[in-house]
């Protein structure tokens, strides 16, 4: 700029109407965006793409500790009373996975990962570890229970009987015999309805569980979720279940126990709800009925009619509505993601190669819902499931990055290809 150019604009009674409308449009701008931080609200979509931290592998809530448990340390009176985890996917050969099946894990690829998290616990255990885990084909997961064993912690496991017993015959697969070999114990359901649960009990004071299994693929390639809380009171919730079924009640035949299943942990209530004998999907409707802002979801499946009406409801009532679908079956005819997607709901499809697998709602920012549960009628009324409902804006925060993170990977609808009447 030159110096006559700088004394005219300073000389300059005001600015001038183009000025002035770009002076507008910018308060505009930082109102929406102010509104946007507060409550999630955003009503003109002008923030749903803004780029967040891509979260690590283990994400620790912040305390009063110069540093947080590494990945893989074992439970201490020094950790935070939640952790959550997210798998990062990485993408693996069919022959390299079934070397790691077999051979165990490299530490590159150990390093930071949820397995190695899970191993920590496994190795910190002093007295019990209760598993009911649909399925597993990790050697180095099973070693680490062999040695939990071997120190004389009661190692106990219930897995399905397809996918967990009968498909360790399987290559690559063997961690079961390997156990039982060892003298750990290992049940499974012998029924129809799947065994689907993905939850640890450590010691009767730390509760593992969320969406992923126990695998290469649930651990390393497909977008899974683990939440961990340290709880003596919640663990206890955890260890009836593991009882009942234990002692042969699984299906239908297990009683329905949810009057006792809420609690509130560190000022965090939090609720409980096991399939099938909970029908947990009429516990989680008024949840979403009661959503006032915003519901972002990601999920393997929606097929569950009753879940997807409240969802429709809730978007002709002016709340924000964004879900990530799995590709694979969403675009079936039992899928709620056409119905959502036609009223107006932001939906995407899955761009990981691998599965999405998790089974994650967030609600208002701050109600989290997640487990082994997919939202679908079987899940609801016939396999073993776990939910967990967690009130708390700083959980919500972890499991919302972990959103964005699957959202701006996920691709839009082709509207070639889904078209709405």
């Amino acid at each position: 700029m030159t110096g006559s150019e700088s004394t005219r604009q300073s000389k300059s009674k005001g600015p001038s109407k183009s000025a002035t409308g770009t002076l507008i449009v910018l308060g505009i701008i930082l109102v929406l965006g102010l509104v946007f931080t507060v409550t999630g609200a955003d009503p003109l979509g002008l923030f749903a793409d803004v780029a967040t931290p891509t979260p690590t592998r283990l994400a620790v809530p912040p305390t009063s500790t110069p540093s947080s448990p590494t990945a893989g340390a074992a439970a201490s009176t020094d950790s935070p009373w939640y952790e959550v985890g997210f798998v990062t996917p990485i993408r693996m050969t069919n022959a390299k996975k079934l070397d790691y099946s077999i051979n165990g894990l490299p530490p590159e690829i150990m390093r930071g990962s949820l397995a190695e998290k899970l191993i920590g616990y496994i190795d910190g255990a002093k007295k019990t570890i209760h598993i009911a885990s649909f399925e597993t084909d990790l050697n180095d997961v099973a070693n680490a229970l062999i040695r939990a064993h071997r120190r004389g912690v009661d190692v106990r496991w219930i897995t399905d009987d397809e996918f967990g017993i009968e498909a360790d015959e399987k290559e690559g697969h063997g961690q079961f015999a390997m156990l039982q070999k060892a003298g750990i114990k290992v049940i499974d359901d012998q029924r129809g309805g799947l065994m689907h649960n993905k939850f640890w009990i450590f010691d009767s004071e730390v509760l593992w569980t969320g969406s992923t299994n126990v695998t290469i693929n649930g651990m390393f390639e497909q977008n899974n979720n683990v939440i961990v809380i340290k709880s003596p009171e919640l663990a206890a919730i955890y260890e009836k279940q593991f009882e009942e079924m234990w002692g042969g009640e699984f299906g239908a035949r297990a009683p329905s126990l949810v009057a006792e299943q809420s609690l509130v942990v560190n000022g965090t209530p939090i609720k409980v709800l096991f399939s099938p004998e909970d029908k947990p999907i009429q516990y989680i409707l008024p949840y979403v009925q009661n959503a006032r802002r915003n519901i972002r979801f990601m999920t393997f499946v929606m097929t569950q009619p009753d879940l997807g009406n409240a969802i429709l409801e809730r978007i002709q009532n002016g709340v924000t509505v964004e879900g990530v679908f799995e590709a694979v079956g969403s675009d079936s005819q039992y899928s709620e993601m056409m119905k959502l997607h036609c009223a107006g709901g932001k939906m995407r499809r899955d761009g990981n190669p691998g599965f999405l697998h998790h089974k994650v709602m967030v609600i208002d920012n701050r109600i989290v819902i997640t487990g082994s549960l997919n939202f679908s009628d079987s899940a609801n009324t016939r396999n073993n499931e776990n939910v967990i409902i967690i009130d708390n804006r700083e959980i919500a925060q972890l499991y919302l990055d972990e959103f964005l993170r699957n959202w701006r990977e996920a691709n839009d609808l082709d509207p070639e290809r889904f078209k709405c009447p």
